[in-house]
């Protein structure tokens, strides 16, 4: 269960570090210095829930989708500064360090599970006026369960570009990372993590297990 905060104030927004962080990155495809645009989300469950997790899905002026994973922390990650995307200040949990999750191995490790089970996304619950209420996620994903569970502990290496190569000492994960003409799926015998959202395409692969 994702429980959020959508009173709170968070400085700067998530979308005012990724404008500054997303140009910088061989994989964008965007103009320059564009306006951001969030067209949807999805979150998985830290098992510990100590960790946010949550992919964005942001348009860029009239660029194409990218797809950001990110993991949300209330420590800084030692070793992990090269996929730090910045700091903000949350009105109700505090400072929270900003990372590009794909260098986080908690990441991998529930991603690659939710892809094995044929689970979906985490339940998104708000917490109102002291009240906690179900809100309906701006998409839907689900795991294709066409893979074993792979135990994931640590990261060797990640491959930047599209897709993005997380390389597990057990398992590759390939993240697509510009989603306007990303392949459909599942196709047999491929474990992947597929997605759909609003007036988007019907269902699209967004992780896909290798090796």
């Amino acid at each position: 269960m994702a429980l959020l905060h959508p009173q709170a104030t968070l400085r700067p927004s998530k979308l005012d570090l990724l404008a500054a962080w997303l140009p910088t990155r061989t994989w964008y495809r965007g103009p320059a210095a564009a306006e951001l645009t969030r067209v949807a989300g999805y979150r998985f469950d830290d098992p510990d829930g100590e960790v946010g997790l949550e992919t964005l899905l942001v348009r860029a002026g009239d660029g194409p989708i990218h797809q950001i994973p990110l993991s949300y922390r209330g420590a800084r990650l030692d070793g992990h500064d090269e996929w730090l995307v910045g700091t903000s200040d949350h009105s109700v949990l505090g400072q929270r360090w900003i990372y590009d999750a794909c260098g986080d191995a908690l990441y991998a490790r529930v991603v690659a599970d939710t892809i094995a089970s044929g689970a979906s996304g985490a339940e998104e619950f708000a917490a109102v006026d002291g009240r906690t209420e179900r809100r309906e996620p701006s998409m839907t994903v689900r795991g294709s369960g066409a893979a074993d569970a792979p135990a994931i502990t640590t990261i060797v290496r990640v491959d930047e570009g599209d897709p993005t190569l997380i390389v597990t000492d057990s398992v590759e994960l390939a993240v697509r990372r510009v989603l306007d003409g990303a392949p459909g799926g599942p196709a047999a015998g491929r474990g992947v993590l597929t997605g759909s959202w609003g007036t988007g395409p019907a269902e699209v692969i967004l992780v896909e297990v290798r090796g």
